[in-house]
């Protein structure tokens, strides 16, 4: 099975990564594409297209700038894994991954991106920041979900096919999901839902929920847990609640 995450919008490049092999991501020709039309727009562009601040605009109009398309590790590039940082990935706790799981999780953890598509873990990346829900035009439509079509699907399938798989554990955002939401009429898409127990009641609460995403990434990369298997979490107070879940929607609470 592929488990798909999104990515986070704090990157880490000042701290170095294990000494470990990289690889290319495979979608880069259409990464190019898309920096090519954000360097030609100015940073006020950017800021209203992305409804950041002047500074955060001004700061990504120099990474597209300096973005370079880079196929070796430099200063300015990293394997993904090791660059996204925020709840999800604190979740996740990549540095305590060792190399056998590293390398479970290039086959079988793939991050999704609006700059690159699709993401094995050590692919390399540049500082970026494109969100997947960004209405940038190109092309090929009025947004990235145009953009990129079909291709990060496609992707996806040729990768379930090299694993003789149909499953696919979606632990990504809705707003990162959508752009292969077309793949639920190929895979089978389990997608967890995690909630926690606030003010009488079980909700999903978003950084609670976001952590739980990594937790149980780690959990089921560390564990060659099998799709039969996820109801077995229980990792940080986590239970499954038989009840509240469905066969393509297994329900975890904590307390």
């Amino acid at each position: 099975m592929i488990i798909l995450l999104s990515p986070a919008k704090t990157l880490d490049y000042e701290t170095p990564p294990i000494n470990i092999s990289h690889t290319i991501p495979n979608l880069l020709t259409n990464s190019k594409k898309l920096i090519k039309n954000l360097k030609e727009k100015k940073p006020e562009e950017i800021s209203n297209l992305m409804n950041i601040s002047d500074k955060l605009a001004s700061l990504n109009s120099d990474r597209y700038k300096s973005w370079k398309g880079l196929k070796k590790k430099s200063e300015n590039s990293k394997q993904a894994i090791f660059v996204f940082k925020g709840d999800v990935y604190q979740g996740l706790d990549i540095d305590s991954f060792g190399k056998k799981d590293l390398e479970y999780s290039q086959n079988h953890l793939r991050l999704l991106s609006g700059l690159y598509g699709l993401l094995k873990p050590l692919d390399i990346i540049e500082p970026y920041r494109l969100e997947m829900g960004t209405k940038l035009m190109t092309d090929k439509g009025k947004n990235l979900y145009e953009f990129w079509g079909q291709e990060i699907c496609n992707e996806i399938i040729k990768d379930l096919k090299s694993l003789k798989s149909n499953t696919i554990i979606n632990l990504a955002s809705n707003e990162y999901f959508d752009s292969v939401k077309d793949i639920k009429s190929t895979a089978n898409v389990i997608s967890p839902v995690f909630k926690d127990f606030s003010k009488g009641k079980y909700k999903i609460i978003s950084f609670y929920a976001k952590k739980a995403r990594g937790l149980m990434t780690a959990w089921i990369l560390k564990n060659k847990v099998k799709e039969n298997e996820l109801k077995n979490f229980n990792v940080d107070g986590y239970y499954f609640a038989k009840e509240e879940s469905s066969e393509n929607s297994p329900v975890f609470l904590r307390d």
